[in-house]
């Protein structure tokens, strides 16, 4: 099993992830800037859980102590957030959950000026981290149930095969179906699908609309 820290696991996304990974065995460590708010976290998931493999760390500590990084944040605090964990993620893989939608209206995806926010991480963390882009079209209310079957799939965007390979046994661990989506460029494709789909919800009045690869055998 592997140590995952979700780094923005108190949010709404990062602990519906938390909680699957949790759920197949995974040992988890919920990273937040307020390392209680983190504990307190990881204390509802165990309790939910009902066995105690969640813990919860500042962020720094967090990415520190694990074996992969994910991170799920909004992308207003993207770039802060990468800062206190370039330390901890060094030779390690980092999950770029990141959809960078405009806080102000997050209807509309927002230009990032590196091609996407996966690609912004990979240049603040460095070459000796190797970013993966995932679960960014996964709605939370799918993740925060058990027993529900997602129906939904992964697009998978990095430079690394491995990592891609890891990222997708994840996703399945998780309930989910993963597709690699070619090099990390590839990343604003899946990141700009997130506000389609927040529109998508809007229009039909509801919470959880995702996408399918179809035609795959």
């Amino acid at each position: 099993m592997t140590k995952i820290a979700v780094i923005g696991g108190t949010g709404k996304e990062g602990k519906g992830l938390a909680l699957r990974w949790a759920n197949a065995g995974h040992e988890i460590i919920i990273g937040s800037r307020d390392a209680e708010r983190a504990a307190i976290a990881a204390n509802e998931l165990n309790t939910t859980l009902g066995k105690i493999n969640v813990s919860g760390l500042s962020n720094a500590e967090a990415a520190q102590a694990a074996d992969l990084v994910v991170l799920s944040v909004p992308y207003e605090a993207h770039a802060a957030t990468l800062d206190m964990i370039v330390a901890g993620t060094q030779g390690k893989i980092l999950i770029d959950v990141t959809a960078p939608l405009d806080p102000e209206n997050k209807k509309k995806t927002l230009r990032v000026p590196e091609g996407s926010a996966a690609q912004a991480s990979q240049l603040r963390l460095g070459s000796n981290v190797r970013v993966v882009a995932a679960f960014q079209n996964i709605s939370y209310t799918h993740l925060s149930d058990l027993h529900e079957a997602l129906g939904c799939d992964v697009l998978v965007c990095g430079n690394d095969k491995d990592a891609k390979k890891q990222v997708i046994e994840l996703a399945k661990a998780a309930g989910m179906a993963a597709f690699d989506a070619g090099p990390i460029e590839n990343a604003v494709v899946a990141e700009g699908l997130t506000a389609v789909l927040i529109n998508i919800n809007i229009a039909f009045k509801i919470k959880n609309a995702g996408i399918r690869i179809t035609g795959v055998p």
